[in-house]
């Protein structure tokens, strides 16, 4: 067999790709209601998790009980929609 078949073959990652580290609505039910909630908040209480240099994404899971401020790199739709339905608002932060 040859050796460029014997070795383990390993994915690329294109330079520049941005790394998203997620964050789900039903998770940001552990803060008070009106809290501001940012990138260093979500790692102090360990919702993110890994390197600083990934960026967050709220995705849609769950259901969102409290008003809060959310403010992370990126939002899905329904992640939006349920902040605001909440009565809280997402905005985006770079």
């Amino acid at each position: 067999m040859p050796l460029i078949r014997r070795l383990p073959k390993v994915g690329f990652q294109a330079p520049g790709r941005i790394e998203y580290q997620a964050v789900n609505v039903g998770q940001l039910n552990v803060f008070e209601a009106g809290a501001v909630v940012d990138p260093t908040a979500l790692r102090e209480r360990g919702l993110a998790r890994g390197p600083t240099r990934r960026r967050i994404k709220v995705l849609g899971d769950g259901e969102l009980t409290k008003p809060l401020t959310v403010r992370a790199h990126a939002f899905s739709r329904s992640a939006a929609a349920k902040i605001a339905a909440a009565g809280g608002a997402a905005e985006t932060v770079r």
